[in-house]
């Protein structure tokens, strides 16, 4: 694993976490220790915006490693996730080696081959990149073949490649995966990993990270916006607002210079908050009390 021997405790991990910019709670914090110092994936479940993917890039700074995103989505396969084969410039290899005049089928099979005409996806360059931090994020929007697939490749971290042979990490990347819970995932794939659900967060933390994120707002709106997106977390809507939202609508606030919040700029700047006209219309009848202090 990426050497984790200064890293001596969960409260030593979130103070390192916080000098990166990231608030973890103690829970988080003892969660991702572990995951360190086991060597075993974090599996990290919450609504989408409460901080999951931020965290891979915090852990990624605190261990001075590089961050490798695998996004996944519908339909994404081992080919696009793992290496694939750069066909153009194998074409050009081809047509070079055939005006030159060389004949030699094997050999030339053998050149196109190369390891210098592979294109190295997210979970091959992590595997090559030591140390690292891999960030497999949103799982859920994968089918059950790529989770099968993922299983396989975290529980050795080697893969075979026919042309080229096996290669296997000579030290495994720190893992951090990722779910909205738009689905179950499957428990093979949990069993690997330590897991943590991430939880908004309370309206003291969501302050102090609206702050800590945009450190020249002030805590008179900071206050009133993670107030109000407390309420909004409360209402019935289609989308409750995430901290990524909190921390867009006090950035877009700011820019129009305001030091609070007031119904007439919560109606104008809505749109930096709630991602659904349908839910627009519904707190519009209610901004008054959204942004009442209490």
């Amino acid at each position: 694993m990426v050497d984790t021997d200064g890293v001596s405790s969960p409260d030593d991990l979130a103070v390192r976490l916080d000098a990166a910019g990231y608030l973890a709670d103690e829970g988080l914090a003892t969660a991702a220790f572990l995951a360190l110092r086991m060597g075993r994936p974090l599996f990290v479940e919450g609504e989408a915006g409460v901080g999951k993917t931020s965290l891979a890039q915090a852990l990624a700074t605190v261990l001075d490693a590089p961050l490798i995103r695998l996004q996944c989505y519908e339909g994404v396969d081992a080919a696009q996730a793992l290496y694939d084969w750069d066909f153009p410039r194998q074409l050009l290899h081809l047509r070079a080696a055939e005006a030159a005049g060389v004949t030699d089928v094997d050999r030339l099979e053998h050149e196109l081959y190369d390891r210098r005409f592979l294109l190295a996806r997210p979970l091959l360059r992590a595997l090559e990149t030591s140390p690292s931090v891999l960030l497999v994020d949103e799982v859920d929007r994968a089918d059950d073949e790529f989770e099968a697939f993922l299983l396989e490749v975290l529980s050795d971290f080697t893969i075979s490649i026919p042309e080229i042979g096996t290669i296997r990490a000579p030290t495994p990347p720190v893992v951090v995966v990722t779910s909205n819970r738009t689905r179950e995932v499957h428990d093979a794939l949990k069993r690997r990993c330590l897991y943590h659900w991430l939880a908004h967060p309370t309206f003291e933390r969501e302050v102090a990270v609206i702050r800590r994120r945009l450190p020249g707002v002030g805590e008179r709106l900071a206050g009133d916006v993670a107030r109000a997106v407390q309420r909004l977390r409360g209402a019935d809507l289609l989308k409750p607002p995430g901290l990524a939202e909190s921390i867009d609508w006090v950035a877009a606030l700011a820019e129009l210079g305001a030091t609070e919040l007031d119904p007439e700029l919560a109606s104008r700047t809505l749109g930096a908050v709630l991602k659904y006209q349908e839910d627009t219309e519904r707190v519009l009848g209610e901004v008054i009390e959204l942004v009442g202090r209490p």
